[in-house]
């Protein structure tokens, strides 16, 4: 957290959040005692109305996420695309990204990339990989705990195990964790003991080879 962002939740009239539960945490730990209002990827668009008719009023409100910063992979942006619609100034507040975070440490060439976000779950998926296997560039991407086993699987079906990838696990947080190797190797680094969180991938450019 910065000066900036603590300040910042502490000014406005109220706070947006992903998971208020979450929220609370943070609060407690910087002594912020804004008010909190919820909205989530389930939130209606009565709900954003709702939010940014408050806001209209002349009322100030900061948004902020389960972790990162809102709008990459995240609901925020439905309600920037909101706001922004009805002429209400949005402003960014740096913070905490995995995206940011994992390409300024990856040791690979990452001066051109493509970022796509949460992978498909079905349609589309395999396609994806495939694009991967003879990439020029490197692409990144997030990926929940519970798919990441199978992730692993997949890029030794259609990458090949001595691709490089950067894994960096629960960014920022605690239990942060930073991998460089190749595929297979991934494969035999991660079990079920340390494949808790959320994950951030590199699949590094094809002919990139990493250093012994």
């Amino acid at each position: 957290m910065t000066f900036r962002a603590v300040e910042t939740l502490k000014d406005v009239d109220f706070v947006i959040a992903e998971d208020t539960r979450h929220s609370k945490i943070l609060f407690k730990k910087y002594d912020i005692d804004t008010s909190l209002k919820s909205f989530h990827a389930q939130s209606s668009d009565i709900k954003i109305s709702e939010l940014v008719k408050t806001i209209k009023s002349g009322k100030t409100a900061a948004y902020i996420s389960d972790a990162g910063t809102p709008g990459i992979s995240d609901p925020g942006f439905r309600l920037v695309h909101a706001a922004v619609k009805e002429g209400i100034e949005v402003v960014p507040i740096p913070g905490a990204s995995a995206l940011t975070t994992l390409i300024s440490v990856a040791g690979v060439p990452v001066d051109s990339f493509q970022f796509h976000g949460f992978l498909p779950h079905k349609k589309g998926r395999q396609t994806l990989l495939k694009i991967f296997a003879d990439a020029k560039i490197a692409h990144i991407f997030y990926e929940s705990v519970h798919r990441f086993p199978k992730l692993l699987e997949e890029l030794s079906t259609f990458v090949g195990d001595e691709r490089v990838i950067v894994v960096g696990r629960e960014l920022t947080k605690m239990h942060e964790e930073i991998y460089r190797g190749t595929v297979g190797n991934a494969q035999q680094n991660f079990t079920k003991d340390n494949t808790k969180g959320e994950f951030a991938i590199v699949v590094a450019p094809k002919n990139f080879v990493q250093s012994a």
